[in-house]
């Protein structure tokens, strides 16, 4: 896979309506100079296979040139990416809303949430 061309990019959960709000939110701040890519799409799912581990799908995912932060350990270095992003940005980037029925419950929203404090992984890349 060729990610350095497609790096700096954020991978989120694309069947939930939090991580789709998030990722909103992320693009917005970054003025569409960030990728952003569902774990369930087809680049999405190369991702997950040949850099990230198991436990992949509980956590949003930050991913540069040389590490893939996911969950709380993404916050920063995603924020930071943001501010420092420079230049032409990707194509404009339509999130879709799609969720299942009770992903947007309170519940559901907390448990969510929740995640982001609670999951965090860091991996390295540099061989790719």
């Amino acid at each position: 896979m060729e990610l350095h061309d497609s790096v700096p990019l954020m991978v989120y959960d694309n069947k939930c309506y939090v991580c789709i709000k998030f990722a909103k939110l992320m693009n917005f701040l970054a003025k569409g100079k960030l990728r952003m890519i569902g774990h369930y799409t087809e680049f999405g799912e190369r991702i997950r296979n040949q850099i990230l581990e198991d436990d992949a799908l509980e956590m949003f995912w930050y991913i540069d040139e040389n590490t893939a932060y996911g969950g709380r350990a993404a916050i920063i270095p995603l924020l930071s990416a943001i501010l420092r992003i420079h230049g032409k940005g990707f194509n404009k980037v339509t999130i879709q809303e799609s969720c299942d029925i009770g992903c947007k419950d309170s519940l559901a929203v907390f448990f969510r949430s929740a995640s982001l404090i609670t999951h965090s992984r860091k991996i390295s890349i540099n061989n790719l």
